[in-house]
């Protein structure tokens, strides 16, 4: 089976940043434990990161969500620490906006049958990708690791992992 683990934007903002929760702060071992095992059983493992300029606030996204964040460059666009090393010689997907195009063009190049996302935010990047992917590889098992995903709200997470459940991606 080729198998894709997708690391959503697991940058420090989304942590304990502009962005951060304290959610978003307990999942963080939990996913450096599932990258560290997706890597041992070979598992191809691809990260995105959540990539603005300067002029985010003026931005569509800057001007709904007026909070600076993921700024290329600065210590809050960075990977957080522990997922640094893991992240070393991989393929890293910088994305402007909440869904990467690109990230479902690379998986159905690679014919990946099985897709499981991880990181933040459930109910903004994480749904965004999952439904990409789905609607790119139709015939691929796509799937959500609750447990290593954190939305905005408790509420927001849950309501994004029920919306996914609609759309045949599985919750695990």
């Amino acid at each position: 089976m080729n198998r894709l683990l997708v690391v959503v934007d697991m940058q420090n903002d989304f942590v304990d940043g502009s962005l951060g929760t304290a959610r978003a702060r307990e999942i963080v071992p939990a996913v450096v434990h599932k990258v560290q095992e997706e890597a041992a059983a070979g598992s191809a493992i691809v990260f995105t990161k959540d990539t603005h300029g300067t002029d985010y606030l003026e931005t569509q996204e800057g001007r709904k969500l007026p909070v600076v964040h993921c700024v290329k460059g600065t210590p809050g666009w960075e990977l957080v620490p522990g997922l640094l090393p893991l992240a070393e010689g991989r393929k890293i997907i910088e994305k402007n906006t909440f869904g990467s195009t690109m990230l479902a063009h690379l998986a159905g190049k690679m014919k990946f049958d099985e897709i499981e996302l991880i990181g933040l935010c459930t109910d903004i990047c994480v749904i965004s990708n999952a439904m990409i992917l789905k609607a790119a590889l139709p015939e691929a098992v796509v799937r959500v690791c609750a447990s290593c995903c954190a939305g905005v709200t408790p509420e927001s997470h849950q309501n994004a992992l029920e919306a996914m459940k609609m759309c045949q991606i599985e919750v695990i």
